[in-house]
């Protein structure tokens, strides 16, 4: 059948298996020449497709055992961190480390090494998980952490799949009071306003921008930057302290159809972009927000992929170096608008400093941004990639479906170390994704 990321781009036929047990999947390993492990779906591109044998881990998605004393829980790989949220947020506990949506399974948050709106402080996924089992080439089950064979625990944290499938995790929770979020909001004129109310934010738990990449001269990178605290039980108002993990339930959106190609193009783009920025520039200041929205805004709506029509979307995301970020964001900025491919869902963050295998933050500046899938907007994402190399940049694999093997190992200098492991190990010749063998890993 066909298969593809949630971009929809590219869609390749495959086989796919969905084993129930534990030695189901072995024989899988066993059997398949090769093979790549597979969520929910939510990587971008073709980072969980192998043509040949894709093994979804949906089945085995049981939580195993929760320590209240020390917020530590044992589950396994196909547990969506929405269940874990509707399991615990009720007694009090929430993800440590959360990417945007919480439709991503906990083996897909480690082999992408998710991060969240709090890396400046708290860095990626890799800073909650206290071991992993994988099953590797021979179908023996190995437990790593950081004390435990620490390099494949660091190799499969950010290794996509590579180092073997995940069955199960012990990850930490965050204690809160509240199910709600103080969020103040900071309207910023251009790049370096925003940059500079991140920087003043270096203490802020969570840290977020939302960035207008169509915006030219003094409106270059203008931004809403959200900042967010978990609210304490004091904090709030009298209605909702009484049931303070209580929200209002909302209604789910859904889009129904592909949206036709013309609907997103450069003067939509901008007239969307102009407004959100007004709109929001109005509401600047704090207000309590509740969880959902703040964490996971499209999240509300279900199938939004399917704004970018039947073609599929390809995300930009690279990471620049904290010294080169303003240069290196301005540059991408300006080619962004000069095409006029823009995009109505860039996002600014701010990354703390993190020294891992294969992952991929660096200190300094993620930019991520959605286009739709044209020869045009496909020749400008090429551009960007140039860009954001010379300026020291590298890209996030959970979101790519389209980069050159080139433009990989021209941007990330840790891929012969990365390799040497694999090769050392057995992985290369039997994990493999359709990305993995484009990008030659």
């Amino acid at each position: 059948m066909k298969l593809s990321g949630w971009g929809r781009y590219p869609a390749l036929e495959a086989r796919i298996y969905s084993p129930r047990s534990i030695d189901a999947l072995r024989d899988l390993v066993l059997s398949k020449p090769n093979l790549i492990a597979r969520g929910n779906g939510r990587a971008y591109g073709d980072s969980a497709i192998n043509t040949s044998a894709t093994v979804e881990t949906k089945h085995l998605n049981r939580m195993i055992a929760f320590d209240p004393d020390s917020g530590q829980l044992i589950a396994e790989a196909g547990v969506l961190l929405g269940d874990i949220i509707g399991t615990f947020l009720d007694r009090g506990w929430f993800p440590m480390i959360t990417p945007g949506t919480k439709f991503v399974t906990l083996g897909g948050a480690i082999a992408a090494d998710v991060h969240g709106k709090n890396h400046h402080n708290d860095g990626s996924f890799r800073t909650c998980v206290d071991w992993i089992d994988i099953m590797g080439p021979d179908g023996v089950i190995r437990r790593c952490s950081p004390c435990n064979d620490p390099g494949l625990f660091d190799h499969t944290l950010g290794g996509m799949g590579l180092t073997g499938i995940i069955l199960r995790a012990a990850m930490r929770l965050r204690s809160v009071e509240t199910s709600w979020i103080r969020q103040k909001t900071i309207a910023a004129p251009n790049l370096e306003s925003v940059m500079a109310a991140f920087e003043r934010a270096q203490t802020a738990t969570y840290s977020v921008a939302w960035i207008d990449c169509l915006g030219t001269g003094p409106d270059l990178g203008r931004s809403l930057l959200m900042l967010g605290e978990h609210a304490h039980l004091e904090e709030l108002p009298q209605q909702h302290a009484r049931a303070p993990f209580r929200t209002k339930s909302k209604r789910q959106l859904s889009v129904p159809l592909d949206f036709p190609a013309f609907a997103l193009n450069g003067l939509t783009l901008r007239a969307f972009n102009a407004l959100y920025y007004r709109a929001g520039a109005r509401k600047a200041g704090t207000q309590l927000v509740d969880w959902d929205s703040y964490f996971y805004p499209l999240d509300a709506i279900l199938g939004w992929n399917r704004i970018y029509g039947r073609k599929g979307f390809a995300q930009f995301q690279c990471a620049l170096p904290l010294e080169r970020s303003q240069v290196g964001l301005t540059a991408l900025l300006a080619e962004i608008a000069k095409t006029g491919s823009g995009s109505f869902l860039g996002v600014l963050k701010r990354f703390g400093k993190q020294d891992s295998a294969f992952s991929f933050p660096m200190e300094g500046y993620t930019l991520a941004l959605d286009f739709p899938i044209s020869k045009r907007t496909l020749t400008l994402l090429d551009q960007l990639d140039r860009i954001a190399i010379e300026y020291g940049g590298r890209f996030y694999l959970a979101k790519d479906s389209r980069m050159s093997a080139a433009t990989l190992r021209t941007s990330d200098k840790r891929i012969a170390d990365f390799q040497a492991h694999r090769d050392r190990h057995g992985h290369t010749s039997r994990f493999r994704s359709a990305q993995s063998e484009r990008l030659a890993l």
